[in-house]
Formats: structure tokens, C-alpha cells, sequence
């Protein structure tokens, strides 16, 4: 029991996880002493349970999840709705009951496709709560029990070992060869050892704070005990949870793009219904036919299929999207792939395979290449021709005998995937690793601890036909190197360490420089000495022979550079973030061509930001960084204007994956890594991530090819509503409500159908990436849709005041009829043509739109000739004449849009005439793409 002295007052204990004290900095005594603790008998009940009342559960706190209710009154708040609904209430109002009934079912459409995409998005945090590690040995009372992870306290005393998840953060007090591997939280691939030793420096990052361990990252190897420090929401994980939920959503390009143009849309509108009802007043009409006609002019000019049809394009384009393995959360984030500007990529796991790997070995002195990746056991060892081929049975003992992890033959790791990678190169050799430890148990050890970086082992071994007693020796190149006296060179012939030393280092210097982590093993001859050597073995590690060294990297995955070189093409901006040291991330990246500039953590945190705003053009690597570095460079890039893709898979890229504008986390990352982005590559493949944005930019050019051809309609039917008005014809209402309500549902969605299914432009991909700030209701575009709806307007009134027969607004009749057929032909043969811009929209493939837009032409044929149909629309019968007539009339549109692309594209090859390809030129590229 702790006794009375040592316990403090709730008061004087320190506020720890608010005051984030550099504990890596302070000696463990000192810290046992702030934290009011004991390292024997840990806190007392009565003290955990005053702490926890005070600091709270070890838990993360979530957020609240918004209400289905709260979610559809936000989309209903839309602009665009709450205009329909206007349209529905008047409509009521006049008895126009179809009209009301067929506009408040697009409203309540809109309203629940929205709120079924909003309640998709999951909650971060939730994941993190999740992710608690459901039982600890703590200290309490004097006696070591095991608690939920959620009762622990700042203060407790924990014991952990080689398995455990560490339930809480902690300042070590003890430890035995302990490693932990620390990617979820730093991103650094390679376990990290760990030491109670007190480090020198306040401003020590995070991946380096060798002293300390966080929560619900893993122990690897050895044992430690450690003192709690920070739980819950004050805790590493706890800080990311925190960024999760300061992190607001922000809205995607085409979101912000459909509000502004629904803004220009509903002025325009509104002017014109006003403008209509003052001209009936004038006119001395009634109420009702005056309501009549802002509620025709209302349903003209809104684009009442907008938000379907878009949300119909963004989920064709998702389906398309989860069809090459990569699947999003909300519709809108389709687009937002398309205008990608920026990739920020973490390494481990993403651009790499997160599997440790032998790739160089030296050998007595001689280079030799490891092929195979990954744990996979297939590979082999090449040498230079005309070498002898190399004896490895030393080095093997040293790969098998010298390490503890196993690897299945499926690639099932279990202990540390560093010497794993060992296991799979003895392997490559022809050595099976377990059969090899089972025929030569150890008779001694040195377990490998961080304080001296190596370990050895004992053993009876087989060398040269005789049984002798040979200590193998593993560890860092410069450690093993300052104990060895000799060393190998071909043929096993041993000289003295001075020939060779500077040989050695430079060898060493070649693997380090390439990003790889060396290991080098050296043996001794201990013959007749197993005594002594069971008494003390430490003793022995001296003296050795050096035998060799391997290097090992994380490989990259095959694609990637394929990968980085197409993001290169399209305009699109590569860079690398990453836990790992500069130099380890500098050597990947000069693989994948990724380009120069690297800078680690502690540089960065000392930018201003626009010191490095105006850096990043010259900066594609970021090494030793934290997850506020990864979320202030997301930051940083979008104030700058680029449109940012963030990958990962670790906890430590969660906050960052929710900040971009596009977050891709990994199919086999974390929980919270799939919650935080919004969109999943299930195959983990960084190429799925350039196929994603080549449908992104698709699905864009299929938006801007719909609007394009939606405005047209929309154009067309305003101009024709105001000019009716304008100069009275047929009392002003050219079509009537549930005629435009027909086109909008019945006609125009053909056409749409058909912009969706054609092709991508074979040049999609070498383009550079479209500005997010140029809207795509800009000048040119906006112009384009005038001129084209004024086209159409233009036919559909002269079809409609040379039609034969006199106008009505109570019965049906020829004039109007013909309007509205010449105007569905006119929609049809429009689709077509607009479905692509500049080229030509009669080129192939054709037969499949042919086949689409027959349906509408048929489906208007039933609409005038159909008896229910005619009554429900005020329609009447044609004669053959007339609708030869309204033919002729409709292939108006579709010669003059064609004209008008032809001259544009006959301009812009007058302007930018092909430049003439050398067969040289022609060749290189393909030869570039062969390498």
C-alpha cells in the first residue's frame, strides 16, 4: 500500500494531458514524482478513482451524428428546392393540382437523395472510440491486475510485452529489447526501439521520443513497464480525434459551382416571372391566368432536373468508380477527383507494400542483388558472371539462428518485420529458417536492445564438415564493424578489418544512400568455451570476423511509378509525406520519379506559411513529419488554389485524409483512415488512384457536356415564355405547365442518358488539370448556352406561328402541339450533337446514341397521338404533313451546332498548327516507357 506521505491532493496533481508536458524530456523519477506516483505499488484505488473522476475515461470522445431529420431540412433549405416548392404552392393555389403534385415529387426526390448520401458519411471519431484496446496490466494497490484500457489514469504503472497494443500513452520506466512499431501513428515503417533514457531536447519529434510509447500502437518485441502520462481525448490519438472534429467538410468544386449557377438561375427566373405578371396585370388578365403564367415561366426557367440528373451522372460515375476498385462515400466527390491538382501520398503502405525486404547483400566483400517483394519466399541471389558461385551457409546461420520471426509460406509475419525480411532471404538462399532453429538451439544469448544494437546467439553449428561452437553476430554496421578484428572476403579468406574497413564503410554508405537500413553479421569461432559463455556472453561479442551486410527498404508497389508518371503527364502535382527520415523517403522518391526537394519535420514546423507556400514548387519530399505537418501542408496547398488528393492508411494520416479536398485512404488501412477520407481504394493501389481521377475528369466533361445541353433547353423555353408574353401570343403561354414538366422528365432524360455512356476523350489524360477557379458558368459558357438556346427558340417559335390553325390556352391545338414536338425533336437531335464539344457529336461510336434517342421521338409520337395523354397535356392529333413539318423544322438544330463546333475547330488548328513529329521523337518516348 502507498503510503499517505507520497499521496497528493486532488489539487496537486498536474494537469497533464492540458498542459502537454515534454515527458521524453524529463528523467522517469522525475516523472514518477510530477505524476504523484509509485513504480512498485502503483496508485491506489482511491486515487484512480478520484483521477478518473478528474481527467475522465480513457476514451475518445465522438462527435454527435447529425439527425436524418436535421439532414433533410438542410436539403430542403437548398435554393433550388425552395423555388420548386414556391412553384407547388401557387400551383395548389390555382387548382393547377398535376402541376403541384408532379413538382413536390422532384422536390421530395432531391430532398432524399440528398439525405441518403449525407447519412453515408460515417464518423471519424466513432472509429477512433473503436479502436480501444479492451484490457491492461496495471499496478493498483501494490498488485498487478488487469483493467479495462478505459479505467486507466495518468499515473498507473503498466507492464507491457511483446503483443500488447499500448493501451494509454507512457513514459518508460523499464524495458528489455523493447521495439514498437509505430507506422498507425507516425507513418515509419521499421519497428522503433525503444529505452527509458532521458532525451536531451525539449522539440524531440514525435517519431524520435525513444522514451516514450503511445497509444494503440504496437509492441513488436521485449518487455517495458511505463507510467501513463495522457488518456483519452489528451492522448496522441486523442490530439488526431481532436483535429477530426475541428476539421469541417468542406464543399466540393461542383457543389460550389451548382449553387452559384442556381443563384444566376433563380435571378433570372424571378426577373422574368416578375416581368410576365406585370405584363398580364397590365393587360388587365385574371388573377389566376396571371399565376398561370409565372408558374409556366417558373417551371421554364428553373432547371428542375438539375440536382437529379447531376446526382444520376455522380452515381453512374461511382458505380464506375467501385467497378476499378475504388469506392466513395459522397457523389460529389466523382467530380472533385476530376480537378485533382495535387497528390500528397504517404509512403508506408501506400506508395510501398509495407513488407519489409532484403534488395543488396554484401557478402565477403562482394555486391550481390536480391529479386522477389514483399515476404513472398520466391526470389534469388545474382552475382556478377564468371564469379565462383558464394558459399552462404555462414550468412544463413546468421539470417535463421540470429532471429526469432517466423514467415509462412503464404507471407504470414509474426514478430518483427525486419527480421522477417532475413527469414524470407534465407529462403532465397535455400534455407528454411525454422528447421534450422529446431536442429540448432541456442546454448547462449544476447538479446537485442536499443542501448547497444545488436544481438547475438550461440550455437553448435556445422562449418567445413566439423562441429564447432560459432557465436553469430547481428546488428548496426557501425556497432558490429567496432567489435570485429577480421573479415571475409572471397573464398572465406580472413584478413585483417583494417584492409578492408574503409571498403566496408563505403559499402555501407552506397546501401544508406539508396534509402536502404543495413544490418551487417560477423561470427566467431568459440570452441571449447560453452561455460563460459553461458555465464557470461556479453563478454564475448568481441573479436569477431565480419561476414557481411544486407540491405533492407520497404520496395515500392510495381504500379507506382507507372502511377507517378501518368499524375506527371496530366498535370498533376506528386509529393510525398511521410514518418519516415528524409533520406529513406528521398531514395523512394528518386525511384518513383518523383522529383527533387526533400525537407524533414523539424524544417517545416520552422516555415512560416508563406516561406512554404512559395518552397512547394521546389519541395516533393517531407520526411519525419507529424499529423499537424500533414494537415497544415493540406491547408497550406488549398489556400494556393490546388485542388488536393491526400492518400493513406494510418491512424496519423486521418486528420489530414478529412481536411483534402479528396482523402484516399487504403482498402487495408485503419478504420479510422476509411472513415476520415471519402474515398476507399479497396486494392490498395496507388494506379487505381490516377484511374480514379481519369473518371473523375470524365464524369466532369460529362457534367459540363449535360449542362451545356440543359442551359440550351432552359434558354430556349425562357425566351419563349417572355416573348409570348411579351407580344401576347396565345395569351401569353407558349406551352403549358405539364408540357415543360413532359420535357423536363420524358424527354430531356434521353439525351442525357446518352451524354453519360459516350466514350472518354482519348487525350483526357494529357491534359493538365481544369482551374477550380474558372466556374463552370463562365463568359464563354455562358455565351455558348445563350446562342444555342436562342437557336432553338428561334425554330420552335417559327414552327410554332407558321403552324396552321388558331392558338388556345383552354383546348388543344395544332400551333402548340407543334411547338411542343418540334421543340422534343429539336431536344433529341440537340443531345446529340452537344454530347461532345469540340469534336463533332456525329462521329462513332454513333449506333448505340441512335438507339437511346429513339425512345424520346417515340415517346413524343405517344404524348400528341395517345387519347389520355393528349387531355392530361392539351395535345391534339397531327397529320403526316405536319409532322414531316416539325421534323424538318427540329434538323435545324443539330446543322447549325455542327457548323458552329467545325468553324471553332478549323480556328483553333489555324491558331495552333501540329507540330511535326520526328521519327526520333516518335520512338524515344516508347523507348522511355520500355526502361
Amino acid at each position: 500500500m502507498a503510503s499517505t506521505e507520497r499521496t497528493p491532493k486532488r489539487s496537486d496533481i498536474p494537469a497533464t494531458g492540458q498542459t502537454h508536458t515534454t515527458w521524453h524530456a524529463q528523467r522517469a523519477d522525475v516523472v514518477v514524482s510530477a505524476l504523484a506516483t509509485d513504480t512498485q505499488t502503483g496508485l491506489t484505488s482511491d486515487e484512480a478513482g478520484e483521477r478518473r473522476r478528474r481527467y475522465g475515461s480513457n476514451s475518445i470522445v465522438s462527435e454527435p451524428a447529425p439527425s436524418a431529420r436535421a439532414l433533410a431540412l438542410l436539403q430542403l433549405k437548398d435554393l433550388m428546392n425552395l423555388m420548386l416548392v414556391a412553384v407547388a404552392v401557387v400551383s395548389v393555389v390555382i387548382g393547377e393540382i398535376p402541376t403541384a403534385i408532379v413538382v413536390a415529387v422532384l422536390v421530395g426526390l432531391n430532398v432524399v437523395l440528398g439525405t441518403r448520401q449525407e447519412l453515408k458519411a460515417r464518423a471519424s471519431v466513432d472509429a477512433l472510440a473503436k479502436m480501444q484496446t479492451p484490457q491492461a496490466r496495471v499496478t493498483r494497490d501494490g498488485t498487478l491486475v488487469q483493467l479495462a484500457a478505459t479505467d486507466l489514469v495518468p499515473g498507473d504503472v503498466v507492464q507491457l510485452e511483446a503483443g500488447d497494443i499500448v493501451p494509454a500513452d507512457g513514459r518508460l520506466l523499464t524495458s528489455a529489447t523493447l521495439e514498437t512499431q509505430e507506422a498507425a501513428l507516425t507513418g515509419e515503417s521499421a519497428p522503433v526501439p525503444k529505452d527509458p533514457q532521458t532525451l536531451g531536447a525539449a522539440d524531440v519529434p514525435l517519431g524520435d521520443r525513444s522514451n516514450m510509447v503511445f497509444q494503440n500502437t504496437s509492441v513488436t518485441r521485449g518487455t517495458a513497464t511505463m507510467v501513463v502520462t495522457e488518456t483519452g481525448m489528451h492522448t496522441q490519438m486523442g490530439r488526431i480525434a481532436s483535429m477530426l472534429s475541428a476539421v469541417a467538410p468542406s464543399k466540393s468544386p461542383l457543389q460550389r459551382e451548382l449553387n452559384s449557377l442556381t443563384k444566376v438561375l433563380g435571378i433570372i427566373a424571378w426577373t422574368a416571372v416578375a416581368l410576365i405578371v406585370v405584363l398580364g396585370v397590365i393587360r388587365g388578365q385574371s388573377v389566376t391566368t396571371v399565376l398561370l403564367l409565372g408558374i409556366s415561366m417558373g417551371v421554364s426557367a428553373i432547371p428542375t432536373g438539375l440536382p437529379t440528373f447531376v446526382q444520376a451522372m455522380l452515381a453512374y460515375g461511382a458505380r464506375q468508380l467501385a467497378e476499378a476498385k475504388a469506392v466513395v462515400k459522397n457523389l460529389t466527390d466523382v467530380e472533385t477527383l476530376g480537378a485533382t491538382s495535387a497528390i500528397n501520398s504517404d509512403k508506408t503502405g501506400t506508395l510501398t507494400m509495407n513488407q519489409m525486404t532484403v534488395r543488396s547483400l554484401y557478402f565477403h566483400c562482394r555486391w550481390y542483388s536480391v529479386d522477389g517483394e514483399g515476404y513472398s519466399k520466391s526470389g534469388r541471389v545474382t552475382h556478377v558472371a564468371g564469379e565462383s558461385a558464394p558459399d552462404f551457409t555462414l550468412l544463413a546461420y546468421g539470417l535463421c539462428l540470429d532471429s526469432d520471426a517466423t514467415v509462412s509460406d503464404s507471407g504470414q509475419v509474426v514478430g518483427d518485420p525486419t527480421e522477417a525480411a532475413l527469414v524470407v532471404l534465407a529462403a532465397k538462399v535455400g534455407v528454411d529458417a525454422p528447421q534450422t532453429r529446431r536442429t540448432y538451439p541456442r546454448v547462449a544469448a544476447v538479446p537485442f536492445d536499443s542501448a547497444y544494437k545488436f544481438m547475438a546467439t550461440f550455437h553448435h553449428l556445422p562449418v567445413d564438415g566439423t562441429t564447432r561452437f560459432v557465436e553469430l553476430v547481428k546488428g548496426g554496421p557501425d556497432v558490429v564493424l567496432a567489435r570485429c578484428t577480421n573479415a571475409f572476403r572471397p573464398g572465406r579468406q580472413a584478413v585483417p578489418i583494417g584492409d578492408v574497413r574503409q571498403e566496408l564503410i563505403a559499402a555501407n554508405q552506397a546501401m544508406s544512400e539508396k534509402g536502404l537500413r543495413v544490418l551487417a553479421f560477423a561470427a566467431r569461432v568459440l570452441d571449447g568455451q560453452e561455460q563460459a559463455v553461458q555465464a557470461d556472453p556479453m563478454s564475448f561479442v568481441e573479436d569477431l570476423t565480419f561476414v557481411g551486410m544486407v540491405g533492407i527498404i520497404d520496395p515500392l508497389r510495381p504500379e507506382a511509378i507507372d502511377a507517378v508518371r501518368t499524375a506527371h503527364e496530366a498535370g498533376i502535382e506528386v509529393r510525398m509525406i511521410t514518418g519516415d527520415h528524409a533520406i529513406t523517403a528521398s531514395a523512394i522518391a528518386a525511384e518513383l520519379g518523383l522529383g527533387a526537394g526533400a525537407i524533414g519535420g523539424t524544417e517545416l514546423q520552422a516555415m512560416t506559411d508563406e516561406e512554404l507556400s512559395a518552397a512547394l514548387p521546389d519541395l516533393h519530399v517531407f520526411g519525419r513529419v507529424t499529423p499537424q505537418d500533414k494537415l497544415r501542408l493540406a491547408d497550406v496547398m488549398q489556400k494556393t488554389g490546388a485542388v488536393v488528393a491526400m492518400t493513406g492508411d494510418a491512424v496519423n494520416d486521418a486528420a489530414a485524409l478529412k481536411k483534402a479536398d479528396i482523402g484516399v485512404a487504403m482498402g487495408s488501412g485503419s478504420e479510422v483512415t476509411k472513415q476520415a477520407g471519402k474515398m476507399v481504394l479497396t486494392d490498395d493501389n496507388f494506379g487505381t488512384l490516377i484511374s480514379a481521377i481519369r473518371l473523375g475528369r470524365n464524369i466532369y466533361d460529362k457534367i459540363v457536356s449535360y449542362i451545356r445541353y440543359q442551359m440550351s433547353k432552359l434558354f430556349s423555353l425562357v425566351l419563349l415564355f417572355l416573348v409570348a408574353s411579351i407580344f401576347d401570343i396565345n395569351d401569353g403561354v407558349a406551352l403549358t405547365p405539364l408540357m415543360v414538366l413532359f420535357q423536363h422528365f420524358f424527354i430531356t432524360l434521353f439525351p442525357v442518358a446518352v451524354i453519360m455512356l459516350d466514350p472518354p476523350a482519348p487525350d483526357l489524360m494529357n491534359k493538365a488539370p481544369r482551374d477550380p477557379k474558372l466556374p463552370i458558368a463562365n463568359r464563354r459558357a455562358f455565351t455558348q448556352w445563350l446562342a444555342y438556346g436562342i437557336l432553338q427558340f428561334a425554330v420552335t417559335l417559327a414552327a410554332m406561328l407558321l403552324a396552321p390553325g388558331e392558338m388556345s390556352t383552354t383546348e388543344a391545338n395544332v400551333p402548340m402541339t407543334t411547338a411542343f414536338v418540334v421543340l422534343s425533336f429539336g431536344s433529341v437531335l440537340a443531345g446529340l450533337v452537344m454530347r461532345r464539344d469540340p469534336e463533332s457529336g456525329l462521329e462513332a461510336p454513333i449506333l448505340g446514341a441512335l438507339k437511346i434517342l429513339s425512345i424520346p421521338v417515340v415517346v413524343t409520337v405517344f404524348a400528341v397521338e395517345i387519347g389520355f395523354l393528349q387531355e392530361l397535356l392539351m395535345t391534339t392529333s397531327l397529320t403526316g404533313g405536319q409532322w414531316l413539318a416539325c421534323l424538318g423544322w427540329a434538323l435545324i438544330v443539330p446543322i447549325v451546332v455542327e457548323a458552329e463546333k467545325a468553324l471553332r475547330r478549323r480556328r483553333h488548328l489555324q491558331a495552333h498548327p501540329p507540330t511535326p513529329i520526328r521519327a526520333a521523337d516518335a520512338v524515344e518516348p516508347q523507348r522511355a516507357r520500355t526502361l
